[in-house]
């Protein structure tokens, strides 16, 4: 009797990469090209017979080839239903180890798996053929994605309501801006119900708008089940999305972990980097970095515990020690306030006074109604250095990851949704019965 199908474990794995290096290798000109491999055969015939001149040819040969590794061994595992972060400086290997995974680009050495249906959004309206208009850029785009003609004109309506393009779903892609490709790119790629779906970091070029939304949907694919393998510069959203991060640097696997944790240390090398072309070095501490110029020495709740239970509309007040150096102009200190994920939900900017000379110890200190709904947050404080007028030279001094912890233990539902209340006028009055309820 033949035995029945096994269901596949909830946990199965989508994405086994394994061992994967990639490199690329460019010649100064076209010619090149053709030269080095001559060189290279050449220096094999003659290895035997005149070793002194084979080895001239095979040195000429490497002389003409620059090798770069973009990727160097990177090796993890994302089961069905998680959502990986990938972080990194540019020019890390994050999109190039994107394309692999998605099958655009091949490994030079190491494999990838991938089980079920991908969908990548990589480039600007990759893949579509400028001369064909959107909705016959939609139809060929959904075939390949694995989707047959009764399939795509069920979805054709939602896909363009999605895109919100106008008339231009009929006009040809070349005249569309990066945005609306960007838009009708995303919109086929979320609606075909992948499950993989991997987001190079794309998405921070269209506009608020359709961000919010953009993110929204990402968020409704992921309560399906769909795997998420996510690149971006948007570390709040990887920490609302992913249960794992991965740093890269320089083609590396630098380290991998919680959000928080791989985050933090890719801070802390964006800041030493930063340093390395003339800021000051960046000192690691415990509970994150701090430069030379100046830090957080403490961070504390009013009368000292670590961690407090708090009902709505409690005082809570926290004081912030600092250590601040006299030539630090337009310093301030940040508290932030975060939700039990990491992400910031709000924070409060103080201005520090000048200081006359050498170092200066100053304390902070803020007094706030726990107006928040029932829940565990977490405090953070920051110190920058940011003239008011030129908030682009902001540059951090100090990132300091406290264990303060409070917990607001009163349900608040009847007051309002959400996380914390917003200042509304509420105005409810009779509007007759004449009107018929359908």
């Amino acid at each position: 009797m033949p035995h029945s199908p096994q269901p596949e474990p909830a946990d199965a794995v989508a994405i086994r990469v394994d061992a994967v290096s990639k490199t690329f290798r460019t010649w100064a000109s076209p010619a090149q090209r053709l030269i080095v491999p001559i060189l290279h055969r050449a220096g094999g015939l003659l290895a035997h017979a005149l070793p002194g001149l084979a080895a001239r040819l095979q040195a000429s040969a490497r002389r003409r080839i620059h090798v770069h590794e973009a990727l160097r061994d990177i090796s993890f595992t994302l089961r069905r239903g998680e959502a990986l972060g990938i972080v990194g400086l540019n020019g890390s290997g994050k999109s190039t180890l994107l394309q692999i995974i998605a099958g655009v680009l091949p490994a030079t050495t190491g494999t990838v798996e991938t089980h079920g249906r991908v969908a990548a959004l990589l480039e600007l309206g990759s893949g579509f053929n400028p001369e064909l208009t959107g909705r016959e850029n939609i139809h060929i785009n959904a075939a390949i994605l694995g989707l047959d003609r009764r399939q795509v004109e069920a979805r054709l309506a939602d896909i363009i309501a999605f895109a919100d393009i106008g008339d231009y779903v009929d006009q040809p892609v070349k005249t569309y801006s990066s945005g609306m490709a960007l838009r009708l790119a995303f919109s086929v790629q979320v609606h075909i119900d992948p499950d993989i779906l991997i987001v190079d970091e794309a998405l921070a070029v269209g506009d608020a708008a359709f961000q919010a939304k953009a993110m929204t949907r990402i968020q409704e694919t992921l309560a399906r089940g769909t795997t998420l393998l996510f690149v971006g510069h948007d570390l709040n959203a990887i920490r609302a999305f992913c249960q794992r991060a991965i740093l890269l640097e320089e083609g590396r696997v630098a380290t991998q972990g919680s959000p928080e944790e791989v985050i933090e240390e890719y801070l802390y090398r964006v800041h030493a980097k930063a340093a390395r072309e003339g800021a000051s070095r960046p000192i690691r501490i415990v509970e994150g970095f701090r430069s030379e110029d100046g830090g957080v020495l403490a961070l504390h709740f009013a009368g000292g515990a670590r961690h407090l239970a708090l009902g709505y509309d409690d005082v809570l007040e926290i004081h912030a020690d600092l250590h601040v150096a006299a030539e630090v102009e337009d310093a301030a200190c940040i508290i932030d306030i975060l939700d039990g994920r990491g992400v910031p939900l709000s924070g409060q900017r103080v201005r520090l006074p000048v200081r006359t000379a050498g170092y200066e110890r100053l304390r902070v200190g803020l007094r706030f109604r726990t107006r928040l709904a029932n829940g565990i947050y977490r405090v953070r404080a920051r110190l920058v250095q940011a003239p008011a007028l030129h908030q682009h030279h902001r540059r951090v001094l100090c990132r300091y990851e406290s264990n303060l912890s409070f917990e607001v233990v009163e349900n608040s539902i009847e007051r309002f949704s959400g996380l914390f209340p917003m200042p509304v006028d509420v105005d409810v009055q009779p509007a007759g019965n004449d009107a018929a309820i359908g």
